[in-house]
């Protein structure tokens, strides 16, 4: 065989290797260039939806102002004037261009109850309890989940399988914001076990938010009930996931040639089972973490903790239009960006799963 043969091989290699490179930069450029457009489209659908709500700032504070205070109209509207910049009659596509502007140099705008307050800085104000309660119920429940998955999957059809998915499927299928309610009306009003009262809020008035252990427990003991519920809200989904993804993980090829060569069945679920029957959960739980931002909503109002989710609430019922745009661009970004980073990830944890899209 002469050099030149020789090479031809190692040509062809590396020219393949460039074309999947092209080929893997171009599928990344495709995704956040969708990701970029989703971005546009919701922004720009919030903006048209949020003012189809019946009402306006201007009107909910008058009425507001005329039956819980005995206001006159007149005196509410006087007050409404000195109050708000917001002036219902200004032309759509003139408010429209001006959100634009303002996205495209990071300015949100300001909050229309709180003149001369940023949107940005009303959000980063409630932001960190509802990325500190929710993120914190995830990581637990896909913990626990995936466990409690691969038990079940080992131990198919006995009554350690039948009991974990009974509770699987009855928690997976009840809202978090009922399991809320009934946890206030039996717990805290019925059976008085729990000081509902006491645990509003993200953490005790008085208390300094500052790096301590005192603090902590303090933030806990608010955030507890928001973490259970939304713990045994999700548990059940992973549980059955994980407990699907590792049966059908135990049927592979390679499971049998490791039993066949003699492993241990310990050496086995560690590196054969558990590592690939979890792949396939990774996507999820990324949407699950783009999803903490806006999955809050009814349970934070039902136990007044002031998160993101109760400051949506409060922002609907206001009609302040620029915070709750606010709040709903995050929401998107947020599961945009999760989504894009756990399929570029995904490549890269299973490399059966081609970036390219075609694998």
């Amino acid at each position: 065989m002469t050099a030149t043969e020789t090479a031809r091989p190692a040509t062809r290699t590396a020219a393949m290797r460039r074309f999947a490179g092209r080929l893997s930069r171009m599928y990344v450029v495709r995704r956040v260039l969708k990701a970029i457009l989703t971005v546009y489209f919701v922004a720009t659908g919030t903006f048209f939806l949020v003012r189809l709500l019946p009402g306006n700032p201007v009107d909910v504070y008058i009425n507001t102002q005329m039956s819980q205070y005995g206001v006159s109209y007149q005196e509410a509207a006087s007050q409404a004037a000195g109050l708000f910049s917001f002036n219902p009659d200004r032309p759509l596509l003139e408010q429209y261009w001006e959100y634009l502007s303002g996205l495209v140099r990071g300015d949100m705008g300001q909050s229309l109850l709180a003149p001369g307050t940023s949107v940005l800085d009303i959000i980063f104000e409630y932001l960190p309890w509802t990325l500190f309660s929710v993120g914190l119920a995830e990581l637990i429940s896909f913990s626990l989940g995936i466990t409690f998955g691969m038990l079940m999957a080992y131990w198919r059809e006995s009554w350690l399988d039948h009991v974990l998915s009974l509770i699987g499927s009855l928690t997976q299928s009840i809202p978090n914001y009922l399991l809320a309610m009934l946890i206030v009306v039996f717990f805290g009003v019925q059976l008085e076990w729990l000081p509902i009262a006491e645990m509003r809020g993200a953490f005790s008035p008085g208390v300094t938010p500052n790096f301590s252990l005192d603090f902590f427990s303090d933030v806990m003991y608010h955030a507890g009930l928001p973490i259970t519920v939304y713990v045994l809200t999700t548990i059940g989904g992973w549980m059955l996931v994980m407990k699907s993804s590792t049966v059908e993980t135990l049927g592979e090829d390679y499971v049998t040639v490791a039993r066949a060569r003699g492993l241990t069945d310990g050496r086995i679920r560690s590196a054969y089972v558990g590592r690939n029957a979890v792949l396939p959960l990774f996507p999820q739980f990324a949407t699950k973490l783009g999803f903490v931002v806006g999955g809050s909503i009814l349970v934070e109002q039902v136990f007044q903790y002031q998160g993101i989710g109760y400051l949506l609430f409060q922002s609907v019922s206001r009609r302040d239009y620029p915070v709750l745009q606010g709040i709903l661009l995050i929401v998107t970004v947020a599961v945009v960006v999760a989504n894009l980073v756990s399929d570029l990830l995904y490549g890269r944890l299973d490399p059966r799963v081609s970036v390219s899209g075609k694998g």
